[in-house]
């Protein structure tokens, strides 16, 4: 969207979710003679300690700039949502504060069993600093997720650069090296006070030549999904589409999928009728 699209798109938001919210929801008085459905502008704008003007100009979609204070005002003055709060900012033009991101990520029990319910699919989940959240056995018995790799343990990125195997591995390697440094710099901005990245950071310049020689290139990030190939030290060449999706209530937080092609599915239908539950194989990459 353009400036103005966005803008507009800004009020509308706002009406909408204005709409959607009664005084009794606020804490504030019915009162009588009431024809508007949900708040008042009025309302919203007390609220929000904020100029009734001022915020009528928002939902006009006039060329004005609220601060970063005056939208953490009007997220809670309409009760919205986490992912609601950052499709705010986001229209706004503004980067959702460090603060406002939840300190810990949590894996909800009904996502837990849809990876399991994939049985025969590897997938798993990625939290905002790429580290693994949640795995089916599939997904463990492919790419090892559940063996610690020191000293970022549960890290794809630390993996794909730091494993010995990790060229051998997948045969588009540099391709996905370069797409995946572009998306974690993409990551990394949106967490500028997250100090936990930049630990991870240097420890990946020290380690990996590769990684330093990508990190300062600030390549525009493209798709990292489609036809992925790798090499499997006991099924052998294994294959699948592999699509990422994003968590209903957390955005950052991303479900990666790798659907197998017919041969890659019956390797991995008779290789894991063989393993038990907690056989890991040896592979350390991402």
């Amino acid at each position: 969207m353009n400036d103005s699209e966005r803008r507009s798109a800004l009020g509308d938001f706002l009406r909408k979710r204005r709409a959607c919210l009664s005084p009794n929801d606020v804490g504030l008085p019915l009162g009588t003679r009431r024809r508007t459905h949900g708040l008042r502008r009025e309302e919203v704008a007390q609220l929000a300690n904020i100029g009734t003007s001022w915020y009528m100009w928002l939902e006009q979609g006039r060329d004005v700039h609220p601060s970063v204070q005056v939208l953490e005002s009007l997220a809670l003055a309409l009760r919205l949502s986490p992912n609601e709060r950052r499709h705010l900012f986001l229209l706004a033009g503004e980067s959702l504060p460090p603060h406002l991101f939840p300190p810990e990520e949590i894996i909800e029990p009904a996502l837990q069993r849809m990876l399991d319910d994939l049985n025969l699919t590897p997938a798993y989940v990625l939290g905002r600093r790429w580290d693994f959240l949640a795995w089916n056995k599939a997904a463990n018995e492919v790419f090892s997720i559940s063996q610690p790799s020191p000293p970022h343990d549960f890290n794809l990125i630390w993996r794909l650069f730091t494993s010995p195997a990790r060229k051998e591995r997948f045969r588009d390697w540099e391709q996905l090296a370069r797409g995946v440094v572009a998306e974690f710099r993409t990551a990394r901005a949106r967490y500028v006070e997250n100090s936990s990245f930049e630990g991870l950071i240097e420890d990946l310049k020290r380690e990996s030549p590769e990684f330093n020689q990508l990190w300062p290139l600030h390549e525009v990030p493209s798709s990292l999904e489609g036809n992925k190939e790798m090499e499997h030290p006991i099924m052998g060449h294994l294959e699948f589409e592999h699509i990422t999706l994003q968590a209903p209530n957390d955005p950052d937080i991303r479900v990666m999928i790798y659907t197998p092609l017919t041969v890659t599915r019956v390797k991995l239908e008779r290789y894991l009728s063989t393993v038990s539950g907690t056989t890991v194989l040896d592979l350390h990459n991402c």
